[in-house]
C-alpha cells in the first residue's frame, strides 16, 4: 500500500520527461494515486500521452490553458466526472518570455510582466478555487506548487520570473489561510536548479549548477526524484499539519550566506 493509495490527484503542467511535474506524477502514481494529467496545448499533448502510458494506473489526460477560466472549469468537470472528488493538486506551471528572462529586469515590458504573473502565479489562485469544492467532497486535500529561491534573491537571467515566484509564494500563504478551515493545505516546494525545459531558457544555467555544487552543504545539486519524493510527502497524510510553507529541497543551499 503506497502513501497515496486511494487518492485522486491532478497534476497541471506536464511538459516532457524532464519536467518536475512529470517526476511528481510518476512518484504519485507509484505511491498509489489515480491521476489526471493536464497539459497546455497540442504541442505537449502527444508527449504527455506517451508518458502517461508508462504509469502503473491509467491516467486521464485533459488539455488546459491556465489563462482561460472556461478551460479550467472544463478541467475540473472532467476530474469530477472521472473520479468524483479530488485529494490533491500539483501546480507545475510557469512561463516568462525568453526576452523577459534574458534582458535586464528594468527593461521588462508591461505585456511580459503581466503574462509571467498570470501564468506563473495567478493560475494557482484560479486552480485552487476550482479544486476546493472537489476537495471538500473528500474531507480536505493538499495543493502543492513549485517555486525557486529566485523569489527572494537575485539570480542572473531570472528577472521577471523571480517576481512571479515571489507573488506565487505570497499566494500560497493567503490560500492556506483561506482554505485551511476546509482542511485543505497549500504549500510550495522550492527545488534547487535542475535541467528542465524551463531551465533551458536561462542563460548561464550550467554555471549556476556548478555554483550550487561548490556552495551547498551537501556539495551537490538535487534531482527530479528527490523533489518528487518530497512532493509525495507534502501531498499525503504524513504532512497533514503542514500548510503555508515553502519547503526547501536544494541540498541546503538556501542557508548559506557566503
Amino acid at each position: 500500500m503506497g502513501e497515496l493509495t486511494g487518492t485522486n490527484g491532478l497534476v497541471v503542467g506536464v511538459a516532457n520527461k524532464r519536467s518536475l511535474a512529470w517526476a511528481i506524477a510518476k512518484a504519485a502514481d507509484a505511491a498509489g494515486a489515480r491521476l489526471t494529467l493536464s497539459y497546455a496545448n497540442d504541442r505537449f499533448g502527444e508527449k504527455t500521452r506517451v508518458l502517461a502510458e508508462t504509469l502503473n494506473q491509467p491516467a486521464q489526460l485533459v488539455a488546459c490553458d491556465v489563462t482561460s477560466d472556461d478551460q479550467i472549469d472544463a478541467l475540473y468537470k472532467a476530474v469530477d466526472g472521472e473520479y468524483g472528488g479530488l485529494d490533491f493538486l500539483v501546480h507545475g506551471v510557469a512561463f516568462a518570455s525568453r526576452e523577459a528572462i534574458s534582458e535586464s529586469f528594468v527593461n521588462t515590458n508591461r505585456h511580459d510582466f503581466l503574462q509571467a504573473l498570470d501564468v506563473s502565479a495567478y493560475s494557482l489562485v484560479a486552480l485552487a478555487r476550482g479544486a476546493a469544492p472537489l476537495m471538500k467532497q473528500r474531507g480536505g486535500g493538499s495543493i502543492l506548487t513549485l517555486t525557486y529561491l529566485g523569489s527572494g534573491r537575485v539570480f542572473p537571467h531570472y528577472n521577471v520570473m523571480g517576481i512571479a515566484k515571489a507573488a506565487l509564494e505570497g499566494a500560497v500563504r493567503y490560500l492556506a489561510s483561506d482554505l485551511g478551515p476546509s482542511n485543505i493545505r497549500v504549500n510550495a516546494l522550492s527545488a534547487g536548479p535542475i535541467k528542465t525545459l524551463a531551465a533551458s531558457g536561462i542563460a548561464g544555467f550550467t554555471r549556476i549548477l556548478q555554483h550550487y555544487r561548490e556552495r551547498a552543504p551537501l556539495r551537490r545539486t538535487v534531482d527530479g526524484q528527490e523533489v518528487a519524493d518530497a512532493a509525495v510527502f507534502l501531498l499525503g497524510q504524513n504532512s497533514r499539519a503542514v500548510t503555508g510553507e515553502v519547503f526547501m529541497v536544494d541540498g541546503g543551499y538556501h542557508i548559506i550566506g557566503m
